[in-house]
């Protein structure tokens, strides 16, 4: 599939992984005893407690809602915290920082000699192609999905992704106006047709090729993703792991390609991974590039950074930064409205604080950020003390009128606990939540929750039901405010409960900074049933 008269310095290394893969499988039950990363203090690894529970502060003002945060230096983990309700052992959606996962499995597919980058793309799918195969689609090469280069325009992902079963055919049948290689358009489905190729050249889908290869030897556990309506990992969004380990994976790079003295990847692809391919926006001015971390050089679907770093990067936050001059990775998921900013806040009180050697230990300021990072919180509902309509409205069912939202009628329960349960029908589905005053109540619902391709066919088709959790307050005498947050993704919903005599007006509100708006829908009581 890929003549080539002398072997690739990455596919020679590949030789010593496949040798290793075996001494992995052999000690991955001896590994798994050792699940976590290990652990040290700030100052030990010559960083200053202060600066992180600076960096503490300047989060929580910012416009960014965090929801996780660790910290490694010299391979330890020197500071960690989830915002209740996110927990440790809770996986979170990825979105883009998938993309860094599936060019890994392209890097080891190359290892092994499977493909190459400079492979063209037509010969995987010779069943699939328009009728008439263009230049530029007979020039496209793996290296140019892998670059963000493929010379489409513009970005098809949303098109192909909710009116084609077949996405690889709807790739193949996307106009290329470019030239590929030339020009920088951020394209999901360049990387899902990468997924696409691993699957066709190893046989299994990526999640299921990385698991010897990657997730067991950095023993990641419990990981899914997405799949598309035939079948193939999403590619491009969709991963789901804990953030943990993110930080493995970030570190893993950091220490090019090696993971407790084995070769798990060469450090040759890592160089080649996450060096810079391709210029974002060149005609932009020097001033300009110098204050934007997306303007800094693209490799093999990781970003380069500012500060001589580089980075696993997903929507609304989700990033794995690694910064191989101050021998650190900081992995963070969030729901972020100015990722910029989010990024800014690493640059201006975590970088500055990466000292050589140790510092002396510092009782205070560690014992401060303990305390801070254990007791980590989102707010809940604000509301007021009286609980005015909950007795006079228990049991009580609203219908809706026709409407966009598939809402079919609200029905509310509450308890002597002070729990409030709605059961909600929506699009010929039933879904019964369950919300805490003052507390967030842990369930898994089948209701899907805001998601930048919650429109994608297949979207969660098979994947385990939701986690959430579900919080609520009384806003004034007539108000009702719940707060219903899906704790594996960035995303929460809000449901505002106005009550006037036999009816309510309700509002939903979902956290997609700039992607949907509010929907008002006016609710009449029903008859009893």
């Amino acid at each position: 599939m890929h003549p080539s008269g002398t072997t690739h310095p990455i596919k020679q290394a590949g030789i010593s992984i496949l040798l290793t893969l075996l001494i992995c499988a052999c000690n991955a039950q001896q590994e798994s005893a050792s699940v976590e990363l290990p652990r040290s203090t700030p100052e030990a690894e010559g960083v200053s407690p202060e600066a992180i529970l600076r960096f503490l502060d300047a989060a929580e003002a910012s416009t960014t809602e965090f929801h996780s945060i660790m910290i490694l230096r010299h391979g330890k983990v020197i500071a960690e915290g989830w915002w209740n309700p996110y927990g440790p052992g809770l996986r979170h959606t990825l979105y883009s920082t998938s993309k860094s996962f599936t060019s890994t499995a392209v890097g080891l597919a190359v290892m092994e000699g499977r493909l190459d980058v400079e492979d063209k793309v037509i010969p995987f799918f010779p069943d699939l192609l328009p009728d008439t195969v263009s230049p530029y689609l007979s020039d496209l090469e793996v290296r140019h999905l892998l670059t963000m280069s493929a010379g489409q325009d513009p970005d098809p992902t949303s098109l192909i992704t909710t009116s084609d079963s077949n996405w690889v055919r709807g790739f193949l049948n996307y106009p290329l106006v470019n030239a590929p290689g030339t020009t920088f358009l951020y394209n999901s489905m360049a990387t899902f047709m990468l997924s696409a190729i691993v699957q066709k050249v190893t046989g299994e889908p990526v999640i299921d090729y990385l698991t010897p290869r990657l997730f067991e030897p950095l023993n990641i556990q419990g990981m899914d993703w997405e799949v598309s309506p035939g079948g193939i990992n999403a590619g491009g969004w969709g991963l789901r792991v804990r953030t943990e380990d993110m930080a493995r994976f970030g570190q893993l790079y950091l220490q090019q390609g090696k993971w407790n003295g084995t070769s798990v990847l060469s450090g040759e692809w890592v160089e080649e991974a996450t060096r810079s391919h391709i210029i974002q926006s060149p005609e932009l001015d020097v001033a300009t590039r110098d204050v934007s971390d997306w303007l800094q050089g693209y490799g093999y679907q990781f970003w380069r950074c500012r500060y001589g770093a580089y980075r696993a990067d997903g929507a609304f936050g989700q990033f794995i930064v690694i910064m191989p001059e101050q021998d650190a990775v900081v992995a963070i998921t969030a729901e972020s409205p100015d990722m910029q900013n989010e990024l800014d806040l690493v640059w201006d009180y975590l970088l500055p604080s990466f000292s050589e050697g140790s510092l002396p230990p510092d009782e205070r300021a560690s014992a401060a950020l303990n305390d801070r990072l254990n007791n980590l919180a989102l707010p809940f509902p604000e509301g007021v003390d009286e609980v005015f309509h909950a007795m006079e409205v228990n049991g009580r069912k609203y219908r809706f009128d026709s409407n966009s939202e598939g809402m079919e009628s609200l029905e509310l329960k509450f308890t002597l606990d002070k729990t409030c349960e709605i059961r909600l029908e929506q699009q010929g589905k039933s879904y019964s939540l369950r919300f805490g005053a003052g507390d967030w109540l842990i369930q898994e619902t089948e209701k899907p929750g805001p998601n930048l391709l919650n429109h994608a066919l297949n979207h969660f088709e098979g994947l385990e039901s939701e986690k959430v959790a579900g919080s609520y307050a009384w806003s004034d005498e007539n108000t009702l405010e719940l707060v219903l947050r899906y704790i594996e993704s960035p995303h929460h919903e809000t449901f505002r409960i106005v009550f006037g005599n036999d009816q309510i007006s309700l509002i939903v509100r979902p956290s997609l900074p700039g992607q949907q708006a509010t929907v008002t829908l006016l609710g009449k009581l029903a008859e009893k049933e």
